[in-house]
């Protein structure tokens, strides 16, 4: 459950907003701060967490979150809106391509990769046709290539007796998620990332279907499995705003 009325803290002169959601399976007084990539602030507590102990801790890493949500802050500032012209950047499997839009009367949309361009054909010159048809491409690529990444590093779970059932959605702060059915989610956007960011995500929900939470149990199981996916993690919240930038 979220809640959002009220949760706030002061720190050098700025209100920083968050949200708490309260996680059941978190059964110590522990409190848990993120900040997203769009610059959200996210507290997971206790049940029985009081109001006053969430809003203490945060108070505690006021400076900790206060850098990092201006960080986010900074780099949203640096994202242009799209205008989907030739000339643009855009990102697969962590690889810059440059957009060549063409127009052809004779033929529907069409997307393929051609070299460094992203060639993108259209019946006519239309900003809409040509987010139409690279959303298509991406979650067509998405569909592809996420499944195949996620049985090879299901591959190496040997707790893991079979694959969870996969889906697709476009999601605005999350790359993935699992539900108490064991069903993941993903973003097609995903595919934009590098291979090993993709794979970070993957493992993160997969381990999901071991401890549906994110205690200390979940995160060792994550540690096993891939040592080093902080910096992964990183990467990708470094990423985040391009390539959810649609």
């Amino acid at each position: 459950m979220d809640e959002r009325d009220g949760q706030s803290v002061m720190y050098g002169g700025e209100r920083i907003r968050y949200t708490v959601r309260r996680r059941p399976e978190r059964r110590t007084g522990r409190v848990a701060i993120h900040v997203e990539p769009d610059g959200r602030v996210l507290v997971d507590a206790p049940a029985d967490a009081s109001v006053r102990h969430i809003r203490a801790a945060v108070s505690a890493r006021a400076r900790w979150v206060h850098g990092h949500v201006v960080a986010a802050r900074r780099r949203l500032a640096q994202v242009l809106p799209r205008e989907y012209v030739s000339g643009e950047s855009w990102l697969y499997l962590g690889r810059r391509y440059r957009l060549k839009v063409l127009v052809d009367a004779d033929r529907g949309p069409s997307v393929k990769l051609s070299g460094s361009y992203l060639q993108v054909s259209v019946p006519a010159r239309s900003a809409g046709a040509v987010r139409k048809a690279l959303q298509a491409w991406y979650r067509a690529r998405a569909k592809a290539v996420l499944a195949a990444r996620l049985e090879t590093v299901a591959a190496s779970l040997r707790w893991l007796r079979r694959l969870p059932a996969l889906r697709f959605q476009a999601m605005k702060v999350q790359w993935g998620s699992c539900s108490p059915a064991g069903r993941l989610t993903l973003s097609p956007h995903l595919v934009k990332a590098p291979r090993e960011c993709i794979d970070y995500v993957l493992l993160h929900e997969l381990c999901h279907l071991q401890e549906h939470n994110h205690s200390r149990r979940f995160y060792r199981l994550l540690d096993m499995h891939m040592p080093q996916w902080q910096r992964r993690k990183s990467r990708l919240d470094d990423l985040a705003e391009t390539l959810l930038n649609v």
